[in-house]
């Protein structure tokens, strides 16, 4: 076998950096409704850039935490913690492990879709974890016939799937031939306006105060998000306070602690639009379930 050039061994570098950068799906499965079953991969459809603080010592170590007993005044070994409910002050029910295990779910690779309603149906303080869903294997004709479909009726489906030993109720959405999925948080645990205090709603508003609203929204009216407010001006301060402390060489502390190397974020989008340019052949992963 021939020696490689440098410039092969640079491209083969550089195309392992690339593949590991790419984000991952951490559940793979199928959405399922009638007779048709869709394979997919689930993403994070957002991802955390923001500054991670920890706490150190005044020598740069990472602590860590330990469980305290302040009854016996010393640390805990782990096989002496258990969890437990509280039901009264004071009271506490304990449950193991094993009883824990017993209150999850049957594992299942299905997302069943239970139905579709409006998209305007759906509160948005009910939304609670976002998702991207991509085309799983190499067939994308189920996923593209399903997000047209919801797209153009306009509705979102409702489905439940088993995520880390929880099931959730999910809201799946069709934008732009993406699908999303939102898991949806539970009736007891959404506030009402009551619980927060808010007043009754007027029966009548007077004609001034109507149009002194009126007036208001329309001068604020524009036709887009301004980017400006999608910025985080705390984490653009302090970068700069970390770079400006980097360059005077101030504060800077080492340890042999190696901490994971950063990568260039990748954008999900073109992974999507690398599966739905994928070819699928002839066969199509749309099959009937028995």
């Amino acid at each position: 076998m021939p020696p490689r050039s440098k410039r092969q061994v640079d491209d083969q570098e550089a195309a392992q950096i690339l593949e590991a950068a790419r984000p991952r799906s951490f559940w793979s499965g199928t959405i399922t409704f009638g007779l048709v079953s869709v394979p997919v991969d689930l993403y994070p459809a957002a991802r955390e850039e923001r500054s991670s603080l920890r706490t150190l010592d005044e020598e740069g170590t990472p602590l860590r935490r330990q469980y305290w007993c302040p009854k016996e005044e010393r640390p805990l070994d782990a096989d002496e913690i258990v969890r437990g409910v509280e039901v009264s002050d004071g009271k506490w029910v304990t449950v193991t492990d094993a009883e824990l295990e017993g209150l999850e779910p049957e594992k299942t690779r299905d997302i069943s879709l239970q139905r579709f309603v409006p998209r305007q149906d759906l509160p948005p303080a009910y939304f609670e974890t976002g998702y991207v869903l991509t085309p799983g294997g190499r067939s994308t004709k189920a996923y593209k016939l399903l997000a047209a479909a919801m797209e153009e009726s306009g509705r979102a489906g409702i489905a439940t799937f088993v995520l880390r030993e929880r099931e959730h109720v999910v809201a799946i959405l069709a934008e732009h031939g993406i699908l999303r999925a939102e898991t949806l948080r539970f009736p007891d645990e959404v506030r009402s306006p009551r619980e927060v205090g808010l007043p009754a709603r007027p029966k009548t508003i007077p004609p001034t105060t109507a149009k002194a609203a009126e007036k208001a929204v329309a001068t604020g009216k524009g036709t887009a998000l301004p980017k400006d407010l999608l910025e985080d001006p705390r984490e653009a301060a302090m970068q700069q306070l970390v770079q400006k402390k980097l360059r005077q060489k101030k504060d800077v502390a080492r340890t042999e602690e190696a901490g994971p190397e950063m990568s260039e974020p990748v954008d999900l989008l073109s992974v999507i639009r690398e599966r739905m340019g994928a070819p699928g052949g002839t066969k199509t992963r749309v099959r009937r379930r028995t």
